[in-house]
């Protein structure tokens, strides 16, 4: 099939039967999971004997253009829903940085981007979705149905109170281009406070803004990117060869780019981390072809260090201490941002740091309990830092997660974490949870949300 084209109902209804008779085929007790072997996320996954077929749920059912929504499986990636939506001058409400995140995965794990501090988090502009419960059941959930609960615990569940298989999205108008201003700011505070007024007014210096996010490069210099969707011609820039998008925000004042360049403009060099790879050296770029500088190669390329250690045994073997992986995504009131930031420039030497600001649209999330009206910053960073002598690894990550909690803030789950069970369960709605799970999963087939995160540390 052409990329971009839905695949219609009746696929559709043949993927959802073959994932349900792969559900009845996993003997009564065993654990019940994806039979898939990629992943965004940064935790090792367990070896699958039986696991459920989604390989038909990775599309985009319709498009309804003139309702501005979209009927899409649970594992069609936000590469293939751009696929199919911009040809309609339509996009997701928010569209993740990377390629590969699938829209059930950005729902149930969360997800978040630069219209963020517009439109919140992928999960808000879900209608309605179908999940496949843990205990074999292919429900309907919306807001105001029988199944209220489990559309509201859905979120941040990380696949432990079921599956989606349907997601019905609203989308939103882009226009061809997107218009850039990179300004820079000595000092974090006051590009925070510029973060505020964007957030309360939606515009900066009379112009109308759309998408909002930052870059800090080391403490005394920190950009914020603010764009317009413009369909004024004009040149673009193309951050796909041998220019690389962050350092242009060092470079240019001023930028555009195409729609679709736009929404993947992070995508290419996996933000900053491709330079562990040496996909930006001038050199090794111009023979690294195009179709292998994304996020996914990058990925498949630290599960293969993850589980062979390669790089870890040549270091040590040159004598250089081991590392920590540092890969989180950290929400913080815009009000201690700049003290998380400080903190941080002290005490993980780590750079740059990418900042992503959001608010919620209208309505709490149990699993994941950020105020509505709040405004936050998510602050992302994404590396290894060296063990020193006499710590551990983990010291590092645990630090941040203290850091984040005294600052009122949230972490995402996607990554290492290291918190004891009543932390957690005080931090990530754990009586919502456990009454969710007893409702949709009585038998515990899948894995239990905090088992799955924090595990056996």
């Amino acid at each position: 099939m052409e990329r971009g084209q839905p695949v219609g109902w009746a696929a559709h209804t043949r993927a959802v039967d073959a994932l349900r008779a792969s559900y009845a085929a996993i003997p009564p007790g065993d654990t019940v999971r994806l039979a898939k072997k990629t992943s965004n996320l940064f935790r090792p996954r367990a070896e699958i004997r039986h696991g459920l077929d989604v390989s038909g749920l990775g599309g985009v059912i319709e498009v309804d253009a003139a309702g501005r929504t979209a009927e899409v499986q649970g594992m069609c990636t936000y590469e293939d829903l751009v696929d199919a939506t911009l040809p309609h001058g339509l996009m997701p409400l928010v569209v993740p940085q990377l390629r590969t995140i699938t829209l059930g995965g950005a729902v149930t794990g969360l997800g978040i981007e630069a219209t963020s501090f517009r439109h919140g988090l992928p999960h808000e502009s879900v209608l309605e979705l179908d999940i496949l419960t843990g205990a074999g059941e292919l429900l309907t959930a919306r807001p105001d149905n029988e199944h209220a609960e489990l559309f509201s615990t859905f979120p941040n569940s990380l696949g432990s109170l079921g599956y989606a298989t349907r997601l019905r999205i609203e989308l939103m108008p882009i226009a061809a281009g997107v218009r850039l201003a990179n300004l820079r700011f000595d000092d974090v505070d006051e590009l925070l406070h510029v973060v505020g007024e964007v957030m309360k007014t939606g515009a900066h210096d009379g112009r109308h803004v759309d998408v909002m996010d930052g870059v800090v490069f080391r403490p005394g210099e920190s950009y914020l990117v603010l764009g317009t969707f413009t369909d004024e011609p004009g040149a673009t820039s193309d951050y796909t060869g041998q220019d690389i998008y962050y350092q242009s925000l060092r470079a240019k004042a001023a930028d555009r780019l195409g729609a679709y360049d736009y929404l993947w403009r992070w995508d290419t060099d996996w933000f900053w981390c491709s330079a562990a790879f040496g996909a930006q050296v001038p050199a090794v770029r111009r023979v690294w072809p195009r179709r292998y500088r994304r996020s996914d190669v990058y990925h498949r390329i630290v599960r293969f260090e993850n589980r062979y250690g390669l790089a870890a045994r040549v270091g040590r073997w040159r004598g250089q201490p081991d590392h920590e992986r540092v890969v989180q995504d950290v929400e913080l009131p815009l009000e201690r941002t700049g003290d998380f930031l400080r903190w941080f420039a002290r005490e993980v030497p780590m750079a740059p740091i990418w900042l992503c600001p959001l608010r919620l649209r209208e309505r709490e999330w149990p699993l994941y309990p950020m105020h509505a009206g709040q405004a936050y910053v998510n602050v992302g960073f994404w590396g290894t830092v060296p063990i020193v002598p006499g710590a551990a690894d983990g010291d590092v990550n645990r630090a941040i997660e203290a850091k984040v909690l005294e600052l009122g803030g949230h972490k995402s789950l996607y990554s290492d974490a290291y918190y004891d069970r009543e932390t957690f369960d005080r931090l990530y709605g754990g009586p919502a949870y456990r009454a969710a799970k007893e409702r949709y999963d009585p038998g515990h087939r899948l894995t239990d949300l905090y088992d799955k995160v924090v595990g056996r540390r």
